[in-house]
This record gives structure tokens, sequence and C-alpha cells, in this order.
């Protein structure tokens, strides 16, 4: 089991929390005072009819617009008023656990954070949330549920999760929308180390199946701009390729050059699908990254 230091972004922190779930509810309670509504409601909903309004029921659905035409209170009802069905893919692959930059958590780490953080967040708003960790292969699936005991469920289970083999990226995510059958919020958190048009093709067979989809690209800084100031030997995690030394610094300016477009290429493709693409290195704090994201959710409506 990981330890508390292992667990933690700000050594501040280090005495007051002591496990996942922790960081998870300070960052997400802290960040819902100020939200008014959150970035996700609506989400697999869609509209359907007007039904009248009964007494004593929540007024959030009421449409004020047809009280003002017609004096009369109706609330408007949606084709799927059961809760948000999340499920949150998270890479395992070696790649996602490689030696990070000095001082920043591995990939895999991260991933972590993010993962508790969302589920403490779409649990607390009654939504079910799932898990799925994944190599080449889906490893462990936790169906969605949206009960008291899920989120010590995924808790322990994010804390326990190993690190897995070789990456396919792109074939899982296509094997698991076939087996989604329930439209919902699906969220990958991976380094997307794989064909991009693998990749994207699996992201797109969510969007065929309906599914709202949400991509967390973690990267180590170093491999965005292989800025190294010595000689380096690079090691393929995965065992594809041979080890290699080199003088990082005549391959900086193009290896970047590469990266960004990679990476433009993937956020490019996303928006013409409707798949939010959120590109993150290690070096942004995770509450501060997801807080950002959420505020911008929140303000796009």
């Amino acid at each position: 089991m990981a330890t508390p230091r292992d667990m933690l972004l700000d050594p501040e922190l280090l005495g007051r929390l002591k496990s996942l779930e922790l960081i998870a509810r300070s960052l997400v309670e802290g960040f819902l005072v100020g939200l008014h509504r959150s970035p996700y409601h609506g989400f697999s909903v869609e509209f359907a009819e007007y039904r009248q309004y009964i007494p004593g029921e929540s007024t959030q659905n009421i449409d004020w617009r047809v009280f003002a035409k017609t004096d009369r209170h109706y609330v408007k009802v949606f084709q799927e008023e059961t809760n948000l069905m999340a499920r949150l893919l998270l890479d395992v692959s070696a790649s996602m656990d490689t030696p990070p930059t000095e001082g920043l958590p591995s990939k895999l780490l991260y991933a972590k954070l993010l993962a508790a953080a969302l589920s403490y967040l779409l649990l607390k708003q009654n939504d079910a949330v799932g898990l799925v960790t994944f190599d080449t292969k889906a490893l462990e699936m936790i169906p969605p549920r949206s009960s008291r005991k899920q989120l010590m469920h995924l808790m322990a289970r994010l804390q326990n999760a190993s690190v897995g083999r070789r990456t396919h990226v792109g074939q899982v995510l296509s094997e698991m929308a076939d087996r989604m059958w329930r439209r919902g919020l699906v969220i990958v958190i991976s380094d997307l180390i794989d064909d991009p048009q693998t990749v994207l093709r699996g992201l797109k067979h969510f969007r065929h199946r309906q599914h709202e989809v949400l991509v967390f690209h973690v990267l180590d800084p170093r491999e965005l701009d292989l800025d190294f100031g010595r000689q380096a030997r690079f090691v393929d995690p995965e065992g594809d390729f041979d080890p290699i030394s080199a003088q990082p610094w005549h391959l900086k300016e193009s290896y970047a050059s590469e990266v960004s477009a990679w990476r433009k290429h993937l956020g490019r493709e996303c928006g013409m699908h409707q798949i939010d693409y959120v590109p993150l290195t290690t070096e942004t704090p995770f509450d501060v990254a997801l807080m950002a994201y959420l505020a911008k959710r929140a303000r796009l409506g």
C-alpha cells in the first residue's frame, strides 16, 4: 500500500492528510462551496416534456418562462431522471509509472489523485461511479454504484492498483465502448502513449455510443521538452524498444515540436467530436488543474 508521503503533492499536507479519500474530500468540498451547480449536472439527461409542479418537491426544474406566460408552475421532465452514471478508465501501464522528474509525482500517482477527487465529487452529487484499470486489457472493473460504501471501495482499489505491462489504449477503449451499454460519462486518465489513430478511434467509439467523454492527458514535463542537462540513457518501460544513449540537447528542439504536434492533433480531433480533451503535466498540482477545468466547465454551462 502506498505510504502517506507517496500519496501527497504538497508537503504541507503531509501531517493532515492520510489517504486519497481525505485528499479528495478537502479538494472537492472546498471547491463546491463556491460552485452554484455541478459542472457535470445534465451530462446524460435530455429534455422530454413538461409536467405540472407538485407542491413540496424541489423547484430546481421549474420553467419560470412558462410560468410567466401561463401563471402555472410546470417542471421540466428529462428522459433519464436517474443519477449520472460515470466510469473512470485509469491507465496503469508501465509507462505511467516511469521515474518522474525530481520533486514531482509519477504519472500514475497523479492519475490516481485525479481519479480519487473526481470519484468523490461525483458520489457527493449522488451519481453512480465505477472504475476500470487497464494496460493491454481491462484488469479490474468496479461497476458504477452511488452507495456510501462505493467511495471507500474505490479509494482502496486506487491505492492498491498495481502497475501493469504494455499499453494498448485504443484497443481497450474500443472494447470498453462495446461493453458499456448504458450511456453516461466516461473519464479517461492516461498518458495516451499509443498510436494516435487507434486512441482516437476508441474515443470516437464512445461518442458513437452516445457517451459524454472527458480525457485527462497526463505527461511528465520532461516528456514534453526532453530538457535534460546531461547525456541520458532512455529505456522503454514497456519493452518495445531497446535502450539507447543520447545527448538530449541535440534532439530537444525537434522532439518538442513533434510532441506539441501530437497533442495539438489529439486536441483538434477531440474537439471535432465533442470530446473534452484536457492536456496536463505533473508539474501542475492536480488540485489546481482539476479546479481550473471544473471552473471552465461551469462557465461554459
